[in-house]
């Protein structure tokens, strides 16, 4: 067979973030003394009570499969938060979607309502994983540039120019990966303007949520456009839950419903025993989420003093997640992916290179400070000592 995979992949990358992970493995394991802070993962331990939660539903038995949508009291909860933290109205019974994981969540969404020739416009720089769903579900991703000069703001103008008669889909991911920036509420308009304009489905990616710093607000577009936005959420971010892969999709219930059949076909459903944790997450581990983020506090301001201290690199304090997304273009390295590759090989720091984010990243890197102080403090002093040897 001259023929071995779909031709939909050709247009489809590694995960750029895997396989630097999988590079940082290799290196390591070669002996190579490395700070990473490419990591897009909280360092915390899953909070007690939600671990001790989980072990308990292992040890009486809930180990088979839950109903396809998630286990009622899980989507009760779901429910519950979204109306007392983000304002949004959703049925528990059919406008609730459990997932494993919020990745899974919108590779869902965008495999029910997407049609060959539909196209999705994703504000770039973006998550490195949108556009590569959006060519498997068979659609085309469109970026909509954001400018580096105005801290990479969205605006209507921006927004309707990449709108064409095949656009379906209105992507937002607040607070942002990579840059750290929160929609305000003149962003959210122009979101919401455009999306009515041209009766578009907004998919809104809330992962980062409850990461936030200086009493940011967050906002949430289906509390002003419930009938057509679709939330995408999760535990791994906020509750340390990276490798437990729950997440959920909310709105519409004819929304949801279409994404349920993805998840009949595929998955069937999350883990029974990671639901019950979930629960428990959203219901009694507040404290716990406010203690990383006071952590994540302390480290961004130790990070970003650090890198606006380096010859040829500015960095904007970061509004959510806990990712730097540092502009290298005065350091004479201009394009992210050459200042990526040097300060791996030469100072031993890895990081993402911008461009993996989209052309809007080609002259920044995106640092993680889900790390430790102390590494942290010894990738500056790397960074500087290659900087300055230049």
């Amino acid at each position: 067979m001259a023929k071995r995979a779909a031709r939909r992949l050709a247009s489809v990358e590694r995960s750029a973030t895997v396989a630097l992970l999988d590079r940082v493995q290799q290196l390591r394991a070669q002996g190579r003394s490395l700070v990473d802070l490419s990591r897009g993962e909280p360092d915390f331990v899953t909070p007690q009570e939600i671990t001790e939660a989980a072990v308990a539903a292992l040890r009486s038995g809930r180990t088979h499969y839950s109903p396809s949508r998630g286990l009622p009291e899980l989507r009760e909860a779901i429910a519950a938060k979204l109306l007392a933290d983000n304002d949004v109205v959703v049925s528990a019974a059919d406008g609730v979607l459990v997932t494993p994981s919020a990745k899974h969540a919108l590779y869902a969404a965008f495999t029910s309502l997407l049609d060959p020739g539909d196209e999705v416009v994703i504000p770039s720089p973006g998550w490195v994983s949108y556009a590569a769903m959006v060519s498997l579900a068979g659609a085309t991703p469109v970026p909509a540039l954001l400018d580096p000069a105005t801290g990479f703001r969205i605006t209507e103008a921006v927004i309707e120019a990449a709108v064409t008669p095949g656009t379906r889909i209105l992507l937002v991911n607040s607070p942002n990966n990579p840059t750290g920036r929160m929609l305000d509420a003149a962003e959210l308009e122009a979101v919401l303007t455009v999306a009515r304009r041209h009766d578009l489905v907004v998919i809104s990616d809330e992962i980062y949520e409850h990461i936030r710093y200086d009493g940011h607000p967050h906002l949430s577009p289906a509390a002003y456009l419930r009938e057509n936005t679709l939330t995408v959420n999760g535990f791994s971010k906020g509750y340390a839950m990276t490798g437990w892969r729950l997440g959920y999709l909310a709105g519409p219930a004819d929304l949801v419903a279409a994404a349920r059949k993805v998840q009949e076909h595929s998955v069937s459903c999350a883990a029974t025993f990671t639901q019950i944790a979930g629960t428990t997450a959203l219901e009694d581990s507040q404290p716990a989420v406010e203690e990383m983020v006071s952590a994540y506090t302390a480290r961004r301001a130790l990070l970003v003093e650090g890198l606006n201290f380096l010859p040829g690199v500015t960095c904007a304090a970061p509004e959510g997640s806990f990712y730097a997304f540092p502009d290298i273009s005065g350091t004479g390295v201009p394009d992210g992916s050459e200042f990526a590759e040097w300060m791996l090989d030469d100072a031993g720091v890895v990081m993402t290179p911008g461009p993996a984010f989209g052309a809007g990243g080609r002259t920044h890197v995106r640092l993680s400070f889900a790390a430790s102080e102390q590494e942290l403090t010894d990738a500056l002093e790397r960074m500087d000592k290659a900087l300055r040897s230049r």
